[in-house]
């Protein structure tokens, strides 16, 4: 059974850091695109990070030079490590998992393209 699960979430005052994991089990391809997705209240679910299992990655513009995300292939777990933590990034946190091609331009913030989806972790920044 294909599972992925989030941990790491919490408070953080503005300013603040959370790491975020996402561990998977159950899967059988080597090739994959991991991403990280959030929705806050009353919006859209949004892409924020994603990495392949060559290491390709890329981050929303937003968040680039705060966010950082990593694997750690012999624990099947991906990292999203989150620093200067903003009001605006309150939300759930949830990790996904696709097929390779899910890391290409086109299609890497599109939730649709990630079949697999864990059940998320909150994450609020507020003072």
């Amino acid at each position: 059974q294909e599972q992925l699960a989030e941990s790491g979430g919490g408070l953080v005052q503005p300013g603040g850091s959370l790491r975020l994991s996402c561990t998977w089990s159950g899967f059988t391809s080597s090739t994959y695109a991991i991403g990280w997705f959030r929705q806050a209240p009353g919006k859209q679910r949004e892409g924020v990070s994603c990495i392949s299992n060559s290491d390709e990655l890329h981050y929303r513009d937003s968040v680039k030079g705060r966010f950082t995300i990593s694997q750690d292939k012999a624990r099947n777990t991906v990292y999203l490590q989150m620093n200067d933590l903003r009001p605006e990034d309150t939300g759930i946190y949830f990790c996904a998992r696709g097929p390779l091609p899910s890391i290409l331009p086109s299609r890497r913030w599109n939730r649709w393209e990630y079949s697999s989806w864990g059940q998320g972790t909150q994450v609020t920044v507020s003072s």
